[in-house]
């Protein structure tokens, strides 16, 4: 990985923070992406390195073209994209859910996700070589109640995946997903709109995943020989079943 461009999105929090943490560690050059300016900052001076900070909304379509066409031609051959930016909103069967939070898991979770791949995406054809990793979910694979938009929103990006990598195994570019299940983050805070208490509840009684051991994950997938490629990965704490089947402790 060292010296390979990688451009991560939702560097801000979580997961994408994890993930930037990691890959500066194997001598990565990053491209940080995310809403908050400051964080993006922030996250820069804590990892340091060769970095390249990019501030937009993956859901905003012109400003994912406009700031990865006009990367600087030193930032352009990107190696590796890992499209992490994402969201929960609300937890809420169908007949009384909120439309705003369809509106934002479907433009942030599928559209942003294929924005951003298809932006990057000529300069890893000229090149043919590269690796995209879609960051999806345990939701993708299995439906669990009153998270019909969101399983919806995961299973897009699964079966997105499954045929960027028929579209693009001619041209030699590798393609997976990685499937979380329980990671303690920001998701749920996210999810129940700052409701700490309800957000608590989630993880209770679970030893849920941490960021830096799903980061981990993302890095195996890149590291493996080029020969390879890790097409579908679920990764669960030990305690979690599926979905919704959750073994917690007392």
């Amino acid at each position: 990985m060292k010296n390979k461009i990688a451009l991560i999105t939702g560097a801000t929090s979580g997961i994408g923070w994890a993930t930037a943490k990691t890959f500066a560690q194997a001598g990565a050059r990053l491209i940080l992406c995310g809403r908050r300016k400051e964080k993006l900052e922030e996250l820069a001076k804590a990892i340091g390195g060769d970095l390249k900070l990019l501030a937009f909304d993956v859901r905003e379509k012109k400003a994912v073209f406009e700031a990865i066409e006009g990367l600087p031609n030193e930032w352009k051959s990107i190696d590796i994209l890992i499209n992490n930016a994402g969201n929960a909103h609300g937890l809420d069967p169908v007949q009384t859910a909120n439309l705003d939070d369809w509106d934002a898991m479907i433009d942030g979770n599928v559209k942003g996700l294929m924005y951003v791949t298809k932006a990057v995406l000529p300069q890893m054809i000229r090149a043919k070589k590269g690796q995209i990793i879609n960051l999806g979910s345990i939701a993708a694979k299995e439906v669990y109640p009153n998270g019909s938009i969101y399983c919806s929103s995961k299973a897009a990006v699964d079966f997105f995946t499954r045929g960027l990598r028929i579209d693009l195994n001619p041209l030699g570019i590798r393609v997976g997903a990685i499937h979380p299940g329980l990671v303690e983050t920001e998701f749920s805070d996210v999810r129940f709109k700052g409701d700490q208490e309800r957000a608590k509840k989630v993880y209770q009684g679970i030893e849920a995943l941490s960021a830096e051991e799903v980061a981990d994950a993302i890095r195996y997938m890149v590291q493996v020989p080029e020969k390879v490629t890790i097409a579908d990965m679920v990764i669960l704490p030990t305690r979690q079943a599926n979905a919704y089947v959750n073994n917690r402790m007392p």
